[in-house]
């Protein structure tokens, strides 16, 4: 597997890239706690009793939950990366939609398990239930190219990802040319065998909840 570069649109990729989108939805959380927790710490203190043990307990407690939750939402950004860097540290992958229920779809990988890619490829199957695609067909067997981003490591086992994220190239780029080229740039034995892996209702089922392993 290699990393296929092309120019992401900045703009398009965060109306579009799920995996941005939800840090954004993390960080709106994180402030909405925030508000939150100190209201209802603010409300206790006037309303309580100041005898109560939870006069002081409740204020402090939720208090200090929001400034945490303040912090986490202030901290997250700075975590993430560009989606051009995504696109250009994260190998090429094929995928396919194996699933398309309306308002979501299931977009089902193969990808390496390894950390190191010049090790012998350990292939495994990794799934995300996504919305439907900026594209013309979200119909069940569509190919769909994407960048395999690998997002967990065990501490038992720093040799293999635990969790493999397909991140479309179709969320990067309006241009269905970029689309078809990484398409084409994907072995067809690896296409073949990802064919034959979506058949297996209890292997696709399995990469729904981590990586399953061919």
């Amino acid at each position: 597997m290699h990393v296929f570069k092309f120019d992401v649109d900045e703009a398009y990729a965060k109306q579009h890239n799920e995996l941005l989108r939800n840090t954004k939805y993390l960080v709106i959380s994180g402030i909405s706690l925030f508000a939150i927790s100190v209201a209802a710490g603010v409300a206790i203190w006037f309303l309580v009793d100041p005898a109560s043990p939870w006069h002081l307990l409740g204020s402090l407690g939720l208090v200090l939950f929001g400034v945490m939750m303040l912090i986490v939402a202030l901290v997250i950004p700075r975590g993430v990366v560009s989606p051009q860097q995504l696109y250009n540290d994260n190998p090429l992958a094929p995928a396919m939609i194996t699933e398309n229920v309306g308002t979501t779809i299931t977009v089902t990988a193969l990808v390496n398990a390894n950390v190191d890619p010049g090790q012998k490829e350990r292939w495994a199957l990794a799934s995300q239930i996504v919305r439907p695609l900026p594209q013309e067909s979200n119909a069940v067997g569509t190919k769909v190219p994407v960048a395999a981003v690998g997002a967990q490591r065990s501490t038992h086992d720093k040799e293999h990802w635990q969790a493999i994220t397909p991140m479309p190239i179709v969320w990067g780029t309006p241009d269905a040319s970029v689309v078809e080229t990484a398409q084409a740039a994907i072995p067809q034995r690896q296409w073949e065998m990802l064919n034959r892996a979506r058949k297996n209702d209890e292997l696709l089922q399995a990469s729904k909840k981590g990586l399953a392993v061919i």
